[in-house]
């Protein structure tokens, strides 16, 4: 990871501990998430998401570790954080006994809003994420989607520049999901942190730029996608050929390679890194061949979960260098 100063972290963790009676959930956690990016957490469940986003959030006390949210303590000032951040968790806060509109205003209120700013800003809100149409009616008609997006707009209403995501698309169909998706985007676009807890592996490849995989309480390793990939075996480059002769010659002397003499393509083992790629790309010039196409394939993040979640096939060292 590239240094970055305490000034441009959006959220910073140092030694974070919880347990509840002799059940550790955070043994020693740290976390450093730059203003203006998405961090996802990742992990089974019982892994401690939830309560790591209580905890930064100000609903639950830690045991121990230095916290920065916003570039306020935790402890010395819990109330500047709650006042720099929103919170979406894992189960909805709207109120389906009101409109949609209701809750907005509520939520209006409870920032203390003026009652004509207060309509502005809620109109606004229900405007850009579509909800303007269904505003009048009862929140409880609303499909799972659009309680979703109400109670992220909710969330907006204070206008936070830290905003906690539990789990936002459980339960969410496909397109339901990729609206979130666009939803998220938007707000880093704007300058918003986001801390992302979620067990759609696809939702984390796809939004963060960072990325933690958190089990038995201790952070097993964190990186961008595409690091926290090159861990696990299974990484390779496909050359294929149209030409025999390139085929055989490429074959022949390329060492550890898998043939496919039906497809005339050859897989060569590969962390995928820009290194190895050059390598080959190299070697093809040197030896005079060339080849049709040249592809990277890399293990998904499901692999990445699996290896460090279950029985590991990833050295321990390895786990630590990643970061």
């Amino acid at each position: 990871m590239t240094s970055t100063t305490s000034h441009s972290l959006g959220i910073a963790a140092k030694g974070l501990r919880k347990a509840y009676g002799d059940k550790t959930v955070l043994d020693g956690i740290d976390l450093a998430v730059p203003a203006g990016t998405v961090f996802a957490l990742l992990g089974p469940n019982g892994a401690g998401k939830t309560t790591a986003v209580k905890i930064l959030s100000t609903l639950i006390a830690a045991d121990a570790g230095e916290l920065r949210v916003g570039g306020h303590d935790l402890a010395v000032d819990p109330q500047a954080v709650r006042a720099a951040i929103g919170v979406t968790g894992q189960f909805s806060a709207v109120d389906g006994l009101i409109t949609g509109e209701e809750n907005m205003l509520l939520m209006a209120d409870l920032h203390h809003l003026p009652r004509k700013e207060g309509r502005r800003v809620a109109a606004e809100l229900l405007a850009r994420f579509d909800l303007t149409e269904a505003a009048k009616k009862p929140a409880s008609t609303y499909s799972g989607g659009m309680k979703r997006r109400l109670d992220i707009a909710m969330t907006l209403v204070g206008s936070p520049r830290i905003i906690f995501l539990d789990e936002p698309t459980t339960g969410l169909d496909p397109r339901s999901r990729h609206t979130m998706w666009g939803i998220i985007r938007t707000l880093v676009a704007d300058g918003v942190t986001v801390f992302l807890t979620t067990q759609y592996l696809d939702e984390a490849d796809e939004l963060a730029d960072r990325i933690a995989v958190l089990n038995d309480g201790r952070i097993a390793a964190e990186g961008s996608a595409e690091e926290l990939k090159r861990l696990v075996p299974g990484g390779h480059v496909r050359l294929r050929f149209s030409d025999p002769a390139a085929y055989q010659s490429a074959a022949t002397a390329l060492r550890e390679v898998t043939r496919d003499d039906e497809a005339l393509s050859l897989q060569i083992p590969s962390d995928g890194s820009q290194r190895e790629l050059r390598a080959v790309l190299d070697w093809l010039d040197a030896a005079g061949i060339e080849a049709d196409e040249l592809t990277v394939h890399t293990p998904d993040l499901d692999d990445v979960f699996f290896a460090l979640t279950g029985d590991s096939k990833i050295p321990h060292q390895a786990k630590e260098n990643v970061r």
